[in-house]
């Protein structure tokens, strides 16, 4: 415990910030104690990203204090400028400049000039000294030989991160902050990563580390604080509390249940899935998608799952393994590939990537099904009308009229637009294979609930469902199954209807069952 004599290297008190009226944090307190590797946990949403932005600037505090070895820090003062003195940060994204060197990426801002400064920032730089000093600072804090005339996009995802934190200790920060550092590392830079952490603890360096892997906070962190909507509802010793212990706090006790699903009968397999890999995004995923049946993926920050339902509709590069619809193999290079083949998409972003916002709402209805209301190229406008009026009451759109901007409307009828752009293709061109990315992303309640309706009515109608969702509630309540990813494999496959929240969260964030890793060199 600290105490007045020694203060904390950093706490946070009561912290408050609001986005528009709506809180992100409620109150949040945080403390970190001097030479101390903490823990910072929390599920999407519980407000630790909100809580890093604050530390590095990038937003200002709306309430609560902020002090650095006992300082008090200015709150507004801090936004959209540089972090609290003496806080460096190391982000997920490798945040280097591609074009870059090694050694320029490592001195950005700090070149060793030749000579005096001249006529206002020109200035000749040093190179030779820029090369030395590189190679001697990544020497001295990782004792490794790294070519200072690299450039960055040349490297591993490793070495991009040991030239970051390298960056960062030439600065001598009192405080280094990880923030989700290993979701893109497989397993042996893990290790690597951990064993540099636990080094930069021995020297004396204070570490705040931010992580969705559990298995990660228990083997490098001291203490750790649980973040729940807003606000911090545990603060425990890191090695002594029980993984599921930390599970519980995440998600509180509390029992929702939403729509419960109806009786379904999956039948024969339509979609199989074998061995697809993508570098650095997934690996060896394989599974079955039967018609009749809602199945859900998901998975931390990193895990892949989003990935894996984007490449079964040809969003994603670099792509191989084995996909067959109906027994039949296929190959999915382009979007087109995917709809030819009677599989439909629907994207997180609707506004971006399923809508025409400037459209009406006819003309959303039937854009992927365009040659089902021509004939030599002319469009027959009355069966289109007809058409697209009985979608709007099959799926209940409340829109004033089919001629209505689409932008206008709500976005749970936006959502039920996107479905309906589908559905449009009738019978002769019927989609058997339906992809979801966060079908339900900011739409309420009540609309959620109609759109579960739907899916179940197209899974009781033959169609197959995959759906990708990152809330545990929804998945649970809706699908017949889960499949649970982690650094880009599937770890376990759940029955909705005997698993639990804590059973999900527990496979997605390694505190059951080791979640492997794909092994590559560095």
């Amino acid at each position: 415990m600290s105490t007045a004599a020694h203060p904390p290297a950093l706490e946070l008190r009561d912290i408050v910030k609001q986005f528009d009226g709506v809180p992100a944090l409620r109150g949040a307190s945080l403390e970190v104690a001097r030479g101390a590797v903490h823990g910072l946990i929390g599920q999407n949403g519980a407000g630790k990203s909100t809580l890093i932005k604050i530390l590095a600037g990038i937003y200002a505090a709306d309430g609560g204090t902020i002090a650095i070895d006992g300082v008090a820090q200015p709150l507004a003062a801090a936004a959209g400028r540089s972090p609290l003195a003496g806080i460096e940060f190391i982000h997920q994204e490798r945040l280097l400049p591609a074009t870059f060197t090694v050694a320029e990426a490592l001195l950005l801002g700090n070149e060793p000039a030749i000579g005096a400064r001249v006529a206002g920032p020109l200035r000749l730089l040093d190179v030779r000294r820029m090369q030395r000093d590189a190679r001697e600072a990544l020497l001295t804090h990782f004792g490794i030989e790294l070519q200072p005339n690299r450039l960055i996009a040349e490297l591993s995802v490793a070495e991009q991160q040991i030239v970051q934190i390298t960056r960062a200790l030439i600065r001598d920060p009192a405080i280094l902050v990880f923030d989700e550092p290993t979701a893109a590392l497989v397993s042996r830079e893990v290790d690597r990563l951990l064993q540099t952490i636990d080094r930069l603890r021995q020297r004396g360096l204070t570490i705040l580390y931010v992580s969705h892997y559990l298995n990660e906070i228990s083997a490098i962190c001291d203490r750790v604080t649980v973040l729940r909507d807003g606000a911090d509802v545990a603060h425990v010793d890191a090695h002594s509390t029980p993984t599921e212990t930390l599970v519980t706090a995440m998600i509180g006790t509390e029992a929702v249940s939403r729509t419960p699903v109806s009786t379904r009968t999956p039948g024969a397999t339509i979609l199989k899935v074998r061995e697809l890999s993508a570098r650095g995004r997934f690996d060896d995923v394989s599974f079955d998608l039967r018609r009749g049946e809602i199945v859900g993926v998901t998975g931390l920050l990193g895990s892949g799952g989003k990935q894996v339902v984007r490449s079964l509709f040809g969003l994603e590069r670099g792509v191989q393994g084995d996909i067959e619809i109906d027994g039949k193999p296929i190959r999915l290079r382009r979007p087109l590939d995917a709809a030819r083949r009677g599989i439909a998409f629907v994207p997180e972003d609707r506004r971006a990537h399923g809508i025409a916002p400037s459209l009406s709402v006819r003309e959303n209805m039937t854009l992927a099904s365009l040659t089902r209301f021509s004939r030599f190229g002319l469009l027959a406008p009355h069966r289109e009308r007809n058409a697209v009026q009985r979608l709007i009451e099959a799926l209940g759109v409340r829109t004033p009229h089919a001629e209505a901007p689409v932008r206008h409307l709500s976005g749970g009828n936006q959502q039920k637009v996107v479905l309906a752009k589908w559905l449009s293709r009738g019978e002769a061109q019927a989609v058997p294979v339906y992809l979801l990315d966060e079908p339900t992303v900011g739409v309420d309640i009540g609309a959620k609930t109609e759109i579960y309706r739907l899916l179940d009515l197209l899974a009781h109608d033959g169609a197959a469902i995959l759906l990708f969702s990152s809330d545990l509630i929804e998945l649970l309540d809706v699908t017949d199954r889960v499949l649970v990813m982690a650094r880009g494999r599937i770890v376990q496959e759940l029955e909705s209807h005997v698993a639990d929240r804590q059973d999900v969260l527990a496979w997605a964030t390694g505190a059951r069952g080791p979640a492997p890793h794909q092994e590559l060199a560095v």
